[in-house]
């Protein structure tokens, strides 16, 4: 038996049980220009994010974390570079079929919570349903089963200024999670909070990547990129290491 060739199937059969690229990132680059000044956010960004995988993007403020992180969620493009979700390249993509993938393969958590204060928390949740054109039974059917997931069913008609700091990122998180994305993409979510708050929240950000969920995280604070399976670090605009 050739032992070189019984090492390249061990090594074949090792990348073929490994779970699917979700995301996929060449080459990346994100400059910025005005009339005076042209900063570049982003230098030849290479990574892999594989299904059901828990990343976070680590560095120093202003070293280009939320800047990925948007071109991720497809709210920024690449000026050079190419991004790949689920095996389709989005740098050429319309604003429309943009506005359509990141509806239904991309969950958000935002630092600012960003709950409309005039809705009750189960409506603030059903929101990006009915924007997939969801019927109003099914989009409550899976807000409800989002806030039993995070352990608010007890609030689901109170409004957000009703709800601790705590409470409404929790809320955030339900309605990343009701449309079953592909991704969830979280920029510095315990950035508003207090430490046994934040702490809360990663613990239930921990608990979904269990359940199966890819989530990409973005912290400046170590204790909670260590959270994570894998850590990508950033330093000015560069992945380092």
């Amino acid at each position: 038996m050739n032992p070189h060739y019984s090492k390249q199937q061990a090594t074949q059969k090792i990348k073929d049980s490994e779970p699917p690229v979700l995301i996929a990132v060449r080459n990346l680059c994100k400059v910025f220009r005005t009339e005076r000044v042209e900063t570049h956010a982003l230098h030849q960004v290479d990574f892999e994010i594989r299904e059901g995988e828990y990343v976070s993007i680590a560095g120093p403020s202003g070293c280009g974390k939320s800047t990925l992180l948007s071109i991720l969620g497809l709210l920024e493009s690449p000026t050079t570079g190419s991004y790949i979700l689920k095996g389709r390249p989005t740098e050429n993509l319309s604003a429309t079929e943009r506005a359509h993938l990141r509806n239904r393969e991309i969950g958000f958590v935002f630092q600012s919570f960003n709950l409309i204060g005039d809705l009750t928390v189960v409506q603030n949740v059903e929101m990006p349903l009915a924007y997939r054109g969801l019927g109003k039974r099914e989009r409550r059917k899976k807000a409800t089963e989002a806030l039993e997931r995070i352990g608010l069913s007890h609030r689901t008609e109170h409004y957000p200024n009703e709800l601790s700091g705590g409470q409404q990122q929790r809320v955030a998180v339900a309605r990343a999670l009701a449309g079953q994305p592909a991704i969830l993409l979280a920029d510095e979510p315990t950035g508003n909070l207090d430490s046994a708050n934040g702490q809360a929240v990663m613990e239930l950000l921990a608990e979904m990547h269990k359940n199966g969920a890819t989530i990409c995280i973005v912290t400046h604070d170590p204790r909670f990129a260590e959270l994570a399976q894998r850590t990508v670090h950033l330093l000015d605009g560069k992945v380092n290491g």
